[in-house]
């Protein structure tokens, strides 16, 4: 791990700015030391709950995700755009015993501006849990969910791609949390004119230190995400691609005495990309970044300074701010091999009545190399409740 920190570290060669950010950044944790782990999404995240006291009940639950962001942005990597709409997930629940859950339901998508639903899609998810340890099959606990920092897996696919379809095995102890899965992206079958498309990956972290001062350490020993476009059964000459992506890092949180301030946090990764695809199709086959977080949460608002620095890094599935390959309409062929971000983030939750909680983020970034800033702003309303049919019995 260190010789691959300090091959990073080199390799990005943006020596004045990295070395005076990192300064920032460092001296922030030091001067009041304190940390938190990327950004805190746990308003869009709901874990399927299995306990022994829902055996033989039959619910009702409700998702509903309300959102809107603007991306104000003007370069040639990620263009700006708007996302404006309506999510909602209502799925029956059935609890045979008290380690299975079994749901099924409809997806609903709309965007604001059109007439038509943009997805209409059925849910279906069976999960076993026993102790720590937890098995889904169908619709899985994905996107925000797998814990993935920014660089590899991108926010707005809460927006875009809500549902996730395959298998996963989460296990969460008080010092352990993994998270492995896959993701079938789209089925081919005999004839098709288009590739298969699967992803699938891998995260952990391991809580090093934790004591009753309010510290704690936590090792992200790897976060692995693969993309994979290929199959033998289709028409077309389209060459299989298969990209991987790796991180490794550190997070270190305070939690402080009742106050204004309420913690401090710190995390840093250095982050790898390989092309493993026989045919050479992007316009780099490897690349790397490194990717420092460091912020303060409060009563009012959490804020957060970020540092990206990255160097031919290439991540299909990650934030599109972070990538050396546009993502544009106008400039598609265009690439930037070094790219040098400093990100602002201020954001809230607030929790109103009736379990909806409002989410409200401001993310302006300045770009070393175009020296420009641009911004972003959004807000999300999450709604998550279970209610209870009846009781079954079994017939005799």
């Amino acid at each position: 791990m260190l010789k691959f920190l300090s091959k990073v570290v080199i390799d990005t060669q943006i020596k004045p700015n990295f070395w005076r950010v990192s300064g920032l950044l460092f001296s922030l944790l030091l001067n009041s030391f304190s940390v938190v782990a990327q950004l805190d999404n746990h308003a869009f995240q709901y874990s399927l709950p299995v306990k022994p006291e829902y055996e033989g009940q039959l619910r009702v639950a409700v998702q509903a995700f309300l959102f809107s962001k603007d991306n104000e942005y003007f370069n040639k990597i990620d263009e700006g755009r708007t996302y404006y709409g309506t999510q909602l997930a209502p799925r029956l629940v059935y609890f045979p015993n008290a380690n299975i859950r079994l749901e099924a339901g409809i997806f609903l998508y709309k965007d604001y501006g059109t007439s038509r639903l943009r997805q209409v899609r059925p849910v279906f998810t069976a999960k076993y849990q026993n102790g720590p340890h937890s098995l889904l099959f169908g619709n899985i606990e994905g996107h925000l969910q797998h814990g993935y920092i920014e660089p590899l897996f991108d926010f707005e696919r809460v927006m875009t791609n809500r549902l996730e379809e395959g298998m996963q095995y989460k296990l969460q102890t008080d010092r352990v949390k993994l998270d492995a899965w896959v993701d079938w992206q789209r089925q081919q079958y005999r004839f098709s004119n288009f590739q298969e498309q699967v992803a699938g990956g891998l995260t952990s972290e391991i809580t090093a230190y934790q004591d009753s001062a309010g510290w704690r350490l936590g090792v992200v020993p790897l976060q692995f995400l693969a993309i994979h476009r290929g199959g033998q059964i289709d028409t077309i000459a389209t060459p299989l691609q298969t990209i991987f992506n790796f991180a490794t890092g550190l997070r270190v949180r305070r939690k402080l005495p009742l106050g204004f301030v309420q913690a401090l946090h710190f995390d840093g990764y250095v982050t790898r990309f390989t092309d493993y695809s026989f045919t050479e199709v992007l316009p780099y086959d490897k690349g790397n970044g490194l990717y420092l977080n460091a912020g303060v949460n409060t009563r009012l608002s959490n804020i957060m300074l970020s540092y990206w620095s990255g160097n031919g890094f290439f991540a299909p599935q990650g934030g599109r701010l972070y990538q050396s390959i546009s993502s544009t309409v106008n400039n598609s062929d265009f690439t930037q091999r070094r790219r040098e971000l400093l990100i602002l983030r201020m954001f809230s939750d607030f929790h109103l009545p009736g379990n909806v909680i409002l989410t409200t983020r401001f993310e302006p970034f300045y770009d070393f190399r175009r020296r420009q800033i641009e911004f972003s702003f959004g807000a999300y309303l999450n709604f998550n409740q279970e209610f209870i049919l009846t009781t079954l019995r079994r017939a005799d």
